[in-house]
């Protein structure tokens, strides 16, 4: 994080200034188009300065490959990116380049670019979800998206069906979460805002014996003149307070005592119960929909019986045929009656649905069910009225249509309502890890125990000391400051096996103790934790869209206008067919004339087309598919991610971390000298325990066996410390000068290095381990060998990848010959050693450039700039800021088979996704000709429109089915037992 900082500060020191960096960051870029002389075209030239707004960069490696790209321009004088603020500055000459060419370089690299006026303070980008209601198909996302992005202020607007939620990017300064709200009610839809993105946490809280406006007044000023209070807002019907707060400086128990303290006694507040997560909406959803099916049903299976039933019973038939104004019988009035309700009341749904999409010159599933609907019930109107009128009509009403049209839709939607609740069960099982309560302890200034208390978990505050019991779960993020456990971390991390946890060690929250007491010490609560940022990572993921899912927001622009114009021409070809006696009058049914079985042809057409099944087929898939991801360890972000790698043909590995355990140890130690060993590492250790680096941190711990007993070793003081990256270390230790470091190094320094350290060197690279050299006092005096061991199972995840036609390279900033005995004994062919952090990412887009789709599996920190450059950026390994890696998809488990479990899981959403498209597709192209008719000239078969829409209320249903049977995913039976293996060799 600091080294973000100084890179933001670096970008914009000084507006007089030119140059806007220091030192660029990548190999310089020509500042002049090819053939352009400096002194000809160039020289004089205005050079023009530009700003643009990014959204989309996560991490320093993200603004690098878009400051790389932008300087590979012609015409460009200089750039800077700063990931903190958002902003690219740009000098470039514009008589060869301008902003529009800038930003869709920007825009190409993969981020979202706006040109903003200088005089704008910058500001910080923010990012609000909206839980969005009432949408039916992809017409209703795509018209509340086009509202949204409409918006003054918003730089980007996804809505998602599947999950019915939005998440919005947004400028503080122009427009605010309400405001945007506001533009979804607006559009038709109600929206409930989520969260605003902002560095803040959330908590509401149910205030008790609070009895009039005065003492509400008295609370929220008492509360507001706390420290790190952001926004209060009081909602005096439920007696509710709902505050943001800086979780570092303040907390909820914080909020209570102040209440309490404020009533003396006389208020309390307790947190507010959960009604606002996606789950309670969800149940409230299935209720309605559940409530209006059954009411739907009182009415119209009468209405079934009077029409198709009871006209074959001879006694009821009669009765039901008994006039009752001239031809008016019975038996209609009675369906014009029971249809009435189904049709406004229960159905009113649909017209307000149809409404809101008509206003905003849109049209949606709500449109043709109303114009169906309405079009068979007005027309049975009709017919009642004139029987009703006239001594001789006799005609045949459709109230049945109408009533049966809505009941059957209704159960479809309630069934597809239940369906995609079940997609979203990941996120409830992750919510589900945390505990309920916590035992906070209070200790004195010795650290003893003076009292516990049981409490809520969410009231868990920065700093407290939590009591986690055997078989209890641990309630926050922390580390531990008494006890000693082992601790499973399957649930978050999918490491199987529990992990030992003693004092100062670290724990996540959510995972279970299995023995021992501990105390652990809250460091991240809340929205802070890493239980909530996978579970963030999650809900982003199955917002995202996958770019599979632009065919069907494509067709779904003109896909209901298309149905209407096909409905209304099945209508018309049947009905000039019967008026020119085109069929014979033998196919029109007893009970019908011509005009109204060519009604129920253009009925039917209308209602079986359904938009819901392909605007469902992509982001339901993509829900099941990451939401199993997080459970198998695989954290997959979002559909680009899930699209991308199913396509891969080449993974790029780095070793250490990756293919390597990542956690070197000394095996051999070589003295070229005549040296106790023990004081050889003494000096050594001494040298490298301020050194970062694995290597260094591998031999400081070998170092500490030669030393006593305890765990507070004291090395010698060290002067003249300086650390030479991707060689080695040079410090002065007890009047002695250390070189500790590779060939190149000693070389460098002025050292020798003799035939037989070379020798030593050969030996050690050929046994796959990393020789380093000591000189002290400018004599080299030894040879230390490191090995870093590989992974368990480290072979045969690279022989499955070659079984799955997937060519696996090893790119590392490892030497060669180390390299070379690593990949060899894994059975990779091609090799990249000795490769800075900018090598890896050419050589990524170097094998873009011939053809391959290229995964790049690193460990997320010094691979960042391969990850963001790779199609799929695969990150080994997890933690708590694992939300902001640089890679598409978090490898939680840190194993290496779980990148044939990422691309396989990809692969089979994707197979997935194409069966529900062939589904939805061919449904729609083979339900609209059955229901015009065309088997009806052959076979005399057609389609009822209560069975037309019976079929398209089960066509959305069948497209959620077959995406929730993802959920049974198994990942290839061949790693586990590659597993197994993995165990019994450790």
């Amino acid at each position: 994080m600091a080294s973000s900082k100084l890179f933001g500060i670096a970008c914009f020191r000084s507006e007089s200034s030119r140059d806007l960096s220091p030192r660029p960051h990548y190999p310089s870029m020509p500042k002049y188009p090819k053939g352009v002389s400096v002194q000809g075209d160039m020289e004089g030239s205005e050079v023009r300065k530009a700003l643009f707004s990014v959204t989309g960069m996560t991490c320093s490696a993200c603004a690098g490959s878009v400051e790389k790209a932008i300087k590979r321009l012609p015409g460009i004088n200089n750039a800077a990116v700063d990931v903190l603020n958002n902003r690219a500055q740009v000098l470039f000459y514009p008589s060869f380049v301008n902003e529009d060419t800038i930003q869709e370089t920007i825009e190409d690299v993969g981020f979202e670019a706006k040109l903003i006026n200088e005089e704008v303070k910058e500001g910080s980008i923010l990012r609000c979800r909206i839980r969005i209601r009432g949408m039916t198909c992809t017409s209703c996302s795509t018209a509340v998206e086009s509202a949204l992005q409409a918006l003054p202020g918003v730089q980007e607007a996804l809505v998602a069906l599947a999950t019915e939620e939005a998440e919005v990017r947004y400028d503080p300064k122009i427009t605010s979460p309400n405001q945007i709200v506001q533009a979804v009610d607006d559009s038709g839809f109600a929206g409930i805002l989520i969260s605003t993105g902002e560095d803040r946490s959330k908590i509401q809280l149910k205030l008790d014996g609070v009895r009039t406006d005065k003492s509400m007044r008295m609370i929220e000023s008492s509360l507001q003149a706390l420290p790190g209070i952001e926004d209060i807002d009081i909602d005096p019907v439920l007696h509710k307070v709902s505050l943001s707060y800086k979780p570092y400086q303040t907390g909820p128990r914080n909020f209570i005592e102040v209440i309490q303290s404020t009533g003396s006694g006389r208020y309390n507040a307790t947190i507010f119960p959960e009604g606002s997560g996606r789950e309670p909406l969800r149940q409230e959803e299935i209720k309605q929909y559940y409530k209006s099916f059954l009411w739907s049903s009182v009415f119209t299976i009468p209405v079934f019986l009077t029409s198709m039933v009871f006209m074959y019973i001879p006694g009821i038939m009669h009765a039901l045929d008994t006039k009752v104004v001239r031809m008016l019988t019975v038996g209609e009035l009675l369906r014009w009656i029971l249809s009435t309700p189904v049709q406004f009341i229960i159905g009113r749904r649909f017209y307000t649905g149809a409404y809101k999409a008509l206003r905003h010159g849109s049209a949606n599933m709500d449109v043709l069910i109303a114009l169906g609907t309405n079009a068979a019930y007005f027309y049975s109107v009709y017919t009642v009225m004139r029987a009703a009128t006239s001594e001789k009509f006799k005609g045949t009403d459709f109230f049945e249509t109408s009533s049966m049209l809505i009941s059957f839709i209704l159960l479809g939607k309630y069934l597809e309502v239940l369906a995609k609740g079940k997609t979203s069960e990941a996120i409830a099982k992750l919510m589900d890890l945390a505990p309920e309560t916590a035992t906070l302890l209070t200790l004195d200034s010795e650290g003893n125990v003076i009292n516990e208390e049981e409490i809520d978990s969410r009231l868990i505050q920065r700093n407290d000391v939590i009591k986690v019991t055997p078989g209890g779960k641990v309630a926050s993020d922390g580390f531990v400051i008494w006890g000693q456990s082992h601790v499973n971390e399957s649930m978050i991390t999918g490491e199987a096996r529990p992990v030992a946890k003693r004092k100062g060690d670290s724990v996540i929250g959510g995972t279970l103790n299995e023995n021992g007491v501990l105390h652990v010490q809250a460091t991240r609560v809340g929205s802070e934790s890493a239980l909530s940022q996978i579970v963030r990572l999650v809900e982003s993921a199955q917002m995202a869209k996958a770019p599979v899912q632009k065919f069907a927001d494509r067709i779904s622009k003109f896909f209901v206008p298309l149905v209407i114009i096909l409905s209304f021409a099945t209508w018309l070809a049947w009905f000039l067919a019967g008026k020119l006696n085109a069929y014979p009058k033998s196919w029109i049914p007893s009970s019908m004339d011509s005009f109204q079985l060519a009604l129920q042809f253009g009925i039917s057409v209308m209602v079986i087309a359904c938009p819901c099944a392909l605007g469902l087929a992509t982001p339901t898939a993509v829900m099941v598919g990451t939401g199993v991801g997080a459970s198998q360890g695989v954290l997959i972000k979002g559909g680009q991610a899930l699209e991308s790698a199913h396509k891969v043909n080449c993974i790029v590995f780095d070793k250490t971390g990756t293919l390597t355990m990542g956690k070197p140890v000394v095996v051999s130690t070589r003295l070229l000298k005549n040296y106790v060993l023990r004081d050889f590492y003494e000096l050594v250790a001494a040298a490298e325990v301020n050194s970062e680096h694995p290597l260094a941190k591998a031999i400081v711990e070998y170092a500490k066996k030669f030393g006593d007993e305890n765990d507070g070793h004291v090395w010698p003081e060290v002067s003249d410390f300086v650390s030479i990256t991707g060689h080695g270390v040079r410090a002065m230790v007890q009047s002695k000068q250390i070189i500790v470091g590779n060939k190149s190094l000693m070389l460098d320094s002025g050292i020798p290095v003799s035939v037989e350290a070379e020798d030593i060197l050969v030996e050690t690279e050929e046994m796959a381990q990393t020789g380093i050299l000591v000189a002290i006092n400018s004599e080299l005096v030894g040879v230390i060998a490191i090995s870093d061991p590989l992974k368990p199972g480290a072979q045969d995840v690279i022989s499955i990848l070659k079984s799955m036609k997937v060519k696996s390279i090893v790119v590392t900033g490892d030497n060669w010959g180390t390299a070379k005995a690593i990949a060899n004994e894994v059975g990779i062919e091609t090799v990249v050693a000795e490769a800075k952090p900018e090598d890896k990412a050419e050589k990524v887009k170097e094998l873009q450039m011939s053809g391959l789709t290229v995964a790049m599996v690193g460990d997320g920190i010094n691979d960042s700039p391969a990850l963001v450059a790779a199609d799929v950026g695969m990150a080994i390994g997890a933690g708590t800021d694992i939300a902001i890696e640089a890679a598409d998809i978090v490898l939680m488990r840190s194993n290496l088979e779980d990148v044939i479990t990422a691309i396989d899981l990809s692969r089979k959403t994707f197979d997935r996704i194409r069966l529900n498209y062939v589904w939805a597709l061919g449904y729609n192209c083979l339900g609209i000709p059955i229901a015009a008719g065309v088997l009806f000239p052959s076979t005399g078969f057609r389609l009822p429109p209560w069975v037309a829409g019976a079929a398209m209320a089960a066509s959305s249903v069948s497209v959620v089915c077959c995406s929730l049977l993802l959920k049974y995913y198994k990942r290839p039976k061949r790693l586990d037992t590659l597993q197994i293996r993995g165990i019994v060799v450790e």
